[in-house]
């Protein structure tokens, strides 16, 4: 790309009041248009996004996936960048994540908690399953696709546009970001990773609930790998 670029930066949340203005701020000067798609919060976190001069969209409460998918359908952007409102993902690291796009060295880009180190993924029995079950499903996809990724599920990552509405992405919820993976590699387009650190969360809990999702993770997994 020779030209410059314009950046939308979709920021999906539920219930982040307490973070969600710290992370609009720190990324409109990173970003020509900002779209929080928010998941029907109960606290103030869609009349705090409201009052920061970003569009705020209310999603179909199908889950995170649906969400960036409705929010793809309004970006206007050149490149999109999806990035969590929890306070996790470093909006200092954009500028890098969009680089190689800008460069014309890849078509996406996603943020390595493994090359870039994780706060969040260590500390109890369940952060250790969520990494080996990352670890186990990135382990497949380079198999499956002669790659060398090191991370397939971090949220925080960049695409080009057209692209991502190319993919016909369809999972509803967090399985969008090995679906998105997987669709590129397999429609040839070009995934490139950069160092990123994820910090833990600044307030409350993941809400990604293993014993409710992990069947998903596996079918989504080989239903993409070799269909």
């Amino acid at each position: 790309m020779t030209e410059r670029c314009l950046v939308t930066i979709i920021i999906p949340t539920l219930n982040e009041e307490e973070t969600i203005a710290g992370v609009i701020e720190q990324c409109k000067r990173y970003g020509d248009e900002i779209i929080v798609v928010d998941g029907h919060s109960v606290d103030n976190t869609k009349d705090v996004a409201s009052c920061l001069n970003v569009k705020v969209i209310l999603d179909n409460g199908a889950g995170k996936g649906a969400a960036l998918r409705q929010a793809l359908t309004v970006a206007t952007g050149d490149i999109i960048v999806f990035i969590d409102a929890d306070g996790s993902h470093d909006p200092l690291d954009i500028p890098k994540l969009i680089q190689p796009i800008v460069e014309g060295k890849a078509d996406h880009v996603t943020g390595s908690r493994i090359l870039g180190g994780s706060s969040e993924l260590f500390g109890g029995f369940n952060e250790f399953m969520r990494l080996a079950g990352s670890s186990f499903i990135t382990e497949c996809i380079n198999w499956r696709f002669n790659v060398k990724l090191s991370d397939s599920q971090n949220g925080f990552r960049a695409i080009k546009r057209d692209i991502a509405n190319k993919l016909k992405l369809t999972e509803n919820i967090t399985t969008i970001e090995q679906e998105m993976v997987m669709r590129t590699l397999k429609m040839g387009y070009r995934m490139a990773e950069v160092a990123s650190h994820e910090h833990r969360r600044v307030v409350g809990d993941s809400k990604i609930i293993l014993r409710k999702v992990w069947f998903r993770y596996g079918y989504s997994l080989v239903k993409y790998l070799f269909f």
